[in-house]
Parts: C-alpha cells; sequence; structure tokens
C-alpha cells in the first residue's frame, strides 16, 4: 500500500522526554510505562514492550520521537496516549528512535 504525502502529514511524530517509567505488571507482555513530556504539547503517558533492552534508569532523560495524535488505547487499566516509536532487532527487540542530538520537546520529526 502507498501513501501519499498529505497522509503522512496527519501523523503528528513529535520529540518529548521520558520523565519516568514505571513497571506494568498488568500488561499481558513486559512493559513500562513512560511519562513523557512534550513541551508546548503536554505530558502524555505511554506503555512500551521495551523492558529487553533498557532498563528504567537508562529511559529517564531520553528523548524518543512518538506520534501523538492516535486516540488513546486502554491496555489493563491503563490509557495509552502516545505511541512512542521503534524498530525491532533481528531478535524482535524494540530499539527506539530518538533524535541524534538533544531537541526541544514538541519538535516535530519531518
Amino acid at each position: 500500500m502507498t501513501i501519499g504525502p498529505e497522509d503522512f502529514k496527519k501523523l503528528e511524530i513529535r520529540v518529548g522526554t521520558i520523565m519516568e517509567v514505571r513497571d506494568f505488571p498488568a500488561a499481558r507482555k513486559p512493559a513500562f510505562q513512560l511519562d513523557i513530556d512534550f513541551g508546548p504539547y503536554g505530558k502524555l503517558c505511554s506503555s512500551a514492550q521495551i523492558t529487553t533492552l533498557y532498563d528504567k534508569q537508562a529511559l529517564r532523560g531520553r528523548q524518543v520521537a512518538a506520534v501523538i495524535n492516535f486516540p488513546p488505547k486502554q491496555i489493563a487499566h491503563y490509557w495509552s496516549q502516545c505511541l512512542v516509536l521503534g524498530v525491532a532487532d533481528e531478535r524482535g527487540n524494540i530499539v527506539l528512535l530518538e533524535p541524534e542530538r538533544p531537541m526541544s520537546n514538541g519538535v516535530e520529526v519531518k
């Protein structure tokens, strides 16, 4: 399936900084609950299945790219408000997409 530039422009992909990380034992697959600061777009939370390659301490303060205009999704008792982006390595572990250098929270990914 191909999409046009107008379809891509509908996605709000922004950079944010992970402020808090919590274990998420109620999730079916191992996951963390993330609180992410998107600057002028506010603080949003996300559930992320990234426990294999990342620990909570290393995630705090890290910048990530996320889609911030998907509707909230309920995962167990938790509402995930954004989708943190990553790619799967050869073992299926998620590797986070992040800017090469520090960026302002809320900056658009183009």
